[in-house]
């Protein structure tokens, strides 16, 4: 047994990635699934596609690797934060379908929390902040909306889980219901201090705690899949949220070591250590991971559209008919035109958190056309990047400058040289791609394989990082400010629309 399988639940896809005892990735396999907007600003997803999907890809990726289940040592998980399933306990099916982590109809729900001046008290128990994006409100609002759900809740019936949950649970045939302390922390339920749920959120939200699944690290036992699944019992050793197995996959385990994801959405972290640093600038203060019962804090920065803004660009406005068409087509976008898009397509993450804000473009000339669409939808993740590095920059003053000189990037958006050229030039830093780009799936794995025993300890395991490409800034100063400026009155604007 000399294989690790990584399970990676995400946001449009479920993928499976089959990793040798050198933890290089043999053999993959993908799956999309429906994405289904009921309402404005709504997201949803069928939890059973959640778990056909992961099922069906991890039967894959072991038929293509030739292997069969006696070759796997352990497994794997990561998967998209935040999104909100709720099921029954005894025949395991959902009552409501996923609310997705994009999703905002809690919007009014958050504003009404801090009306009464409950956002503080809040930020100090969670790191969090009060917007729909989290968890709890989300949780919150199936109980309120599904007819009998709370009066099942509290008579222990139903249960509480982010995605990570619901598959352990699915895979372990209802052995087990717990989670890791990463995905906890993105609950709004979570003291990210005391290590445990808070009585005092789940009490404002109106949460029964017999819901909520058990803590734990993120490098653990939770339980071995069943016989019938893949051939023979499995164990389940690690388990994080995208974000944090990203960080771990980019070997970022000194504090001021930072990384930034592109996907769907984007997420930079920056490792702040056995500290939880509050942040002044609207960051969120979570947990990066957790070994040995120690957590390992992060600030992070929440950008929702990414990756998504290219889908709009495939799927929306039908410029493109494959996403690896944008590159090409945004260099050949005219450079005396200026186009600045400001995807609010779900609202603004961090530092604005702007929930009502929705998406504009500022700049259009008669001779606008897709080359120039293109280049501000791939511009658009640059300017939002460095809005997040700004606000860390703040945060952290000299610690930042020292340790997050360098900005390690991975996720599928940074295959693009354009992109990451770009992000370079207006962030004035320089900006690292490893060999590895699927460090989320490769974060989980090493948390399994380390677990088991095969994979190393961190000091050996970050000694091991490879560099790809270093891209490193061309952008004259006074041009890179100007750009910003123009960035930055672009979503006054949109925000003054909201």
């Amino acid at each position: 047994m000399t294989h690790i399988l990584a399970i990676d639940q995400g946001t449009t896809s479920s993928r499976a990635i089959l990793f040798d005892a050198k933890m290089r990735p043999v053999a993959t396999a993908q799956e999309e699934f429906t994405q289904h907007f009921p309402d404005s600003g709504w997201v949803e997803h069928d939890p059973d596609d959640l778990w056909s999907t992961t099922a069906g890809t991890c039967r894959q990726a072991i038929e293509r690797a030739g292997l069969g289940a006696g070759d796997i040592t352990a497994i794997g998980i990561t998967n998209q934060r935040e999104t909100t399933i709720v099921w029954d306990r005894e025949t395991g099916r959902a009552i409501h379908n996923a609310i997705v982590w994009q999703d905002r109809r809690t919007a009014d729900t958050c504003r009404a929390l801090r009306d009464q001046g409950l956002e503080e008290t809040v930020t100090d128990r969670t790191g969090l902040l009060l917007d729909p994006y989290f968890s709890g409100t989300k949780l919150k609002w199936i109980l309120d909306n599904v007819d009998g759900a709370r009066e099942r809740a509290r008579q222990g019936k139903l249960l509480f889980g982010t995605v990570d949950c619901y598959l352990i649970w699915k895979l372990t045939g209802g052995a087990v219901h717990a989670t890791d302390a990463t995905n906890a922390a993105r609950t709004l339920l979570y003291d990210i201090r005391k290590g445990r749920w808070s009585r005092t959120m789940c009490e404002m939200l109106d949460i029964p705690p017999q819901m909520l699944p058990e803590v734990r690290d993120c490098a653990a036992d939770f339980g071995t899949t069943r016989p019938d699944l893949f051939g023979r019992p499995i164990p389940i050793l690690g388990v994080a949220g995208d974000q944090q197995a990203a960080t771990l996959g980019q070997a970022c385990f000194k504090p001021g070591m930072m990384k930034s994801t592109y996907g769907t959405g984007c997420f930079a972290l920056l490792n702040t250590g056995d500290r939880p640093v509050a942040s002044k600038n609207r960051l969120l203060t979570t947990i990066a991971y957790q070994l040995d019962g120690k957590p390992t804090y992060a600030l992070e920065g929440s950008i929702f559209i990414a990756g998504a803004v290219v889908q709009w660009l495939r799927d929306g406005l039908r410029m493109i008919r494959q996403a690896p068409e944008v590159q090409p087509l945004a260099e050949g976008a005219d450079p005396a035109q200026n186009l600045i898009l400001v995807p609010a397509f779900v609202g603004l993450g961090a530092p604005y958190w702007s929930a009502e804000s929705r998406g504009a473009i500022f700049g259009l000339t008669r001779g606008s056309g897709p080359a120039e669409f293109a280049r501000a939808a791939l511009e658009s993740v640059g300017f939002q990047t460095r809005d997040l590095l700004e606000a860390m920059r703040a945060d952290c003053g000299e610690a930042f400058d020292e340790g997050g000189a360098v900005l390690r990037v991975d996720g599928g958006m940074s295959a693009s040289d354009w992109t990451m050229q770009f992000l370079s030039d207006i962030i004035g830093a320089p900006v690292d791609r490893p060999a590895i780009l699927e460090t989320t799936a490769l974060g989980a794995a090493w948390l399994a394989g380390m677990r088991a025993g095969i994979y190393p300890d961190p000091e050996e395991f970050a000694r091991g990082w490879s560099l790809d490409r270093r891209f490193e800034p061309a952008m004259a100063e006074d041009m890179r400010a100007r750009r910003y400026d123009g960035w930055k009155a672009a979503v006054r604007a949109t925000m003054s629309l909201a």
